[in-house]
């Protein structure tokens, strides 16, 4: 999953960014609407975390023109004040969930993966392929029954390539969907990454290289 934080508060913005790049997101941040509206004209986002105050461009503008354009992100919008007639106003605008300051994090969280699931295809919870199995509540993976400890990015890698349900991943889709847009394009982390995610997967082998083309399942 790819968010984008619009937050103006910078330690606040990258404590989010920090905390939901532990739960193995992709995450890019910036400060202010105008810088927002460029990163939303070049990336394709699951979610928008938006807050409603931001300067140059106010978080409500932006909200409104992603409602007019229809696309497929999800806009999570973030503000100072918790009253009803802020959220029905916010919501009004086009947002898709509302969340007061100060917030608990793992409900922040929780709001984003719901998000994230209306962002794309409907998709159990529980995803399977063969003897592989990916629990996405719990985050965690297994194979014939065995435990696998992956890292953050082991674990969103293997889960792209199970959303694709055997198709052709590309390396550049892999980076748009499980790292972020400070991660140099020519960078050979992908490959080491899949190196190390096939070692824990072991035997026989499973992700199969298609030369010129990327990785499938």
């Amino acid at each position: 999953m790819r968010i984008l934080v619009a937050e103006d508060e910078q330690f606040l913005a990258d404590l989010v960014a920090e905390g939901l790049h532990d739960e193995a997101m992709a995450v890019d941040v910036v400060y202010d609407g105008a810088t927002a509206l460029e990163r939303l004209a070049v990336n394709d986002y699951d979610v928008l975390i938006l807050d409603r105050d931001l300067p140059r461009v106010h978080g409500d503008e932006i909200c409104r023109a992603l409602a007019q354009l229809g696309g497929r992100v999800r806009i999570l919008m973030l503000t100072a004040s918790s009253a009803v007639h802020e959220r029905v106003a916010g919501l009004n605008l086009g947002a898709d969930d509302y969340l007061a300051k100060p917030f608990a994090f793992d409900e922040l969280v929780a709001r984003v993966l719901a998000l994230g699931r209306r962002a794309g295809p409907l998709l159990p919870p529980v995803l399977e392929r063969g003897d592989i199995t990916l629990d996405t509540a719990r985050r965690q993976a297994s194979r014939d029954g065995r435990y696998l400890p992956l890292s953050r990015k082991e674990y969103a890698v293997l889960k792209v390539l199970m959303q694709a349900q055997g198709a052709v991943v590309s390396t550049e889709e892999l980076l748009e969907r499980a790292w972020d847009e400070h991660t140099d394009p020519f960078t050979t982390v992908v490959k080491v990454t899949m190196s190390k995610l096939r070692s824990k997967l072991g035997d026989p082998p499973v992700i199969v290289t298609v030369p010129g083309s990327g990785y499938r399942l």
